[in-house]
Formats: C-alpha cells, structure tokens, sequence
C-alpha cells in the first residue's frame, strides 16, 4: 500500500545511514535488558530507502544506545507491508523482534480482509514515531490555482479531472478519494506502478493532481516543476510555510498524513513494553534524529502514553476502514 513512504535518493543520501546499526553501550546496560540481552530485531515493512526504511535507520541507533544493546534492522518488504507484519505477529513475544511499518498498517485490514494476522489483536504498539505531511500539487500549467478553484471546476465538470497515485488503495489514492468525500467532488483515479512516475506524468503534464509527499515533491515545487495547492495536515508544513492546509483552503474536516509505529507481538511482557517505549522516547527526544525528521518535513508524534497511541491507531483504522468501505476502494 501506500508507496509514499519513498523519499528522493538525495534525501536518501542525506541521512547517511548503514544498513544495519548496531548499538553502543550506555549507562542502562547494568539493568536487565530486552531478550537477554540478544540482539533486537527491527523489521521494516517496506525496501531500502524507502521511507520507513530511513526512520528506522534513524532510530536503531539511539535506540540501541539506551537499551545498550544491537538493533539490527532487516527488511521484509511485501504485501503493502503484510509479510513484515505477519512475521512480526508470529515471533517471540519477548521484545527481539519489533515491526517499524507505515501508514498503511491501519489501512491493510480493510483493503484485504484476509490477512493471515489482526493488527489489533496481535500488535502492542510501543509508539509513533513521526506523523508526515502530504501536498496536493498540480502541474503549473493546471487552471486551478487554488484548491476553491478546483472544487469548482471539479463541479462544473464531474469526472473530468485526473489525480495520479502509486496504484490501487495506495495513499494517494486514498487521499484523493477522502478529498472526493470531504468536497463533494468526483474526480478520475489514474493508478501508476509507484509513485516515481506518477510524479513523472504530473510534472509532465499528463495527469494533472498528486498527492505528494512532501519531502519527495520539495524539490519540484521550490524549481516551479510543480506548484502546491495546499498541505493535507491541520497545520502548515515547516518546509511550505505559505501554503495553506485543506481546511485553511475550503475543504473541512480534512486531515491525511503518513505516518510510522513502533509495535512488538502481543504478549510482550508490560516492563519489555516499557523499556522499549523509554529508548524510543529517548531517540526521539535526541537532537540529530528531530533534526533528520525535521529535514524530511516531519513531527515528532507528541503522545507516548500506550492508551493514546492505541487510540490513536483505533481512529486510524476506523477512518480508513470507512473510507474502503463507502468508496469501494481495492487494491487490484
């Protein structure tokens, strides 16, 4: 599912991060640690340099760091994310093995209701590390040049104009179908095979709409390639300042961004939860690491109560699983 969890190779390049980390010791390592002491194992949902890739990166090491142990990261890409999950579910419940995934972990039960695993039941979510921001762009040529002159080209012509996505049930797709709902617009779905050439048409003029990711379109819309018609967060963007969010721009109760938990198999013993929560609050809270998430445009998740976080996935799968359902949404 959702492909915009691939940054640009620059960015990429930027973090500078090895394939796996392993941790340095710390001032913890006198007390009991997570497994033993084994190495942990960090699963990523999706490929190298992706973007759940990149955080997890990011992480493992300051992680490691607190818990003064190694953290190996290894990913398991495949399925919009279901063979990293359903490895995760099926591991030792005794904090080795942790799943970092994207998005698209709320949005997999409604898009395929056979999943060998129950995100619900089967995951104790140890946070969220980032949440990050989506643009609506349009090729610079496109008439609409604000989000109100959309809706109402939208609806002077129903089903004339295009919005490109990675592909069926991905999350430009969804995007795009919840700005459809919250409008009252019908546009046309033009899946591509990723997000790449996706941009690629846009940019091109083919295909007028994208729901990018911001990190990956900054580059086009700073060069005029593209040009941003509003952020699809409640608030502004850091990297586009002087770009209104949806809701700024006429369309209400319209909130998308994308986003990355931190969960272990259920049945992880609640101090293993705990100490784990600790180091990722820790590496979250560490200069270099806000800074990188920063870089990319994103936010620290400002809850790390479990109550909050679970709440937070529950709203997720419930808004998502809504939008499946009254869109008709597959990901064939």
């Amino acid at each position: 599912m959702p492909r915009l969890h691939s940054f640009d190779g620059q960015r990429r390049n930027a973090l500078g991060l090895g394939v796996a980390v392993l941790a340095a010791p710390s001032l913890l390592r006198a007390q009991p640690q997570v497994a033993d002491g084994r190495p942990i194992n960090l699963v990523v949902s999706y490929p190298p340099g992706g973007g759940a890739d990149l955080i997890a990166r990011l992480i493992a090491g300051p992680m490691g760091k607190a818990l003064g142990q190694a953290i190996v990261v290894e990913n398991r890409p495949g399925g919009s994310g279901q063979i990293a999950a359903g490895l995760v579910a099926r591991a030792k419940a005794d904090g080795s093995t942790l799943l970092l995934d994207a998005s698209s972990f709320a949005v997999n039960p409604a898009l395929f209701p056979a999943l060998a695993y129950d995100s619900q039941r089967d995951f104790s979510p140890i946070g969220i590390v980032a949440k990050f921001p989506n643009v609506l762009v349009c090729n610079p040529g496109f008439e609409a040049k604000t989000v109100r002159d959309l809706v109402r080209m939208a609806k002077a012509a129903p089903g004339k104009i295009a919005y490109a996505s990675s592909g069926n049930g991905s999350a430009q797709h969804l995007a795009g179908a919840l700005f459809e709902s919250r409008a009252g617009v019908q546009l046309v779905h033009v899946p591509y095979r990723g997000g790449g050439p996706a941009l690629n048409d846009v940019i091109g003029g083919q295909v007028p709409l994208f729901f990018a990711n911001v990190a990956s379109s900054l580059g086009h819309i700073e060069s005029g390639r593209l040009r941003p018609l509003a952020v699809t967060t409640s608030v502004r963007a850091r990297a586009l300042p002087q770009v209104p969010t949806m809701e700024q721009a006429g369309v209400p109760a319209y909130e998308v961004f994308e986003w990355n938990p931190l969960l272990v198999p259920s049945g992880t013993p609640p101090p293993v939860q705990e100490k784990l929560r600790a180091a990722l609050q820790s590496a979250i809270g560490d200069p270099e690491v806000l800074a990188r998430i920063r870089s990319l445009s994103g936010e620290p998740f400002a809850q790390s109560d479990p109550a909050q976080v679970a709440a937070f996935l529950r709203q997720q799968r419930e808004q998502w699983g809504k939008l499946v359902r009254e869109r008709h949404i597959t990901a064939g």
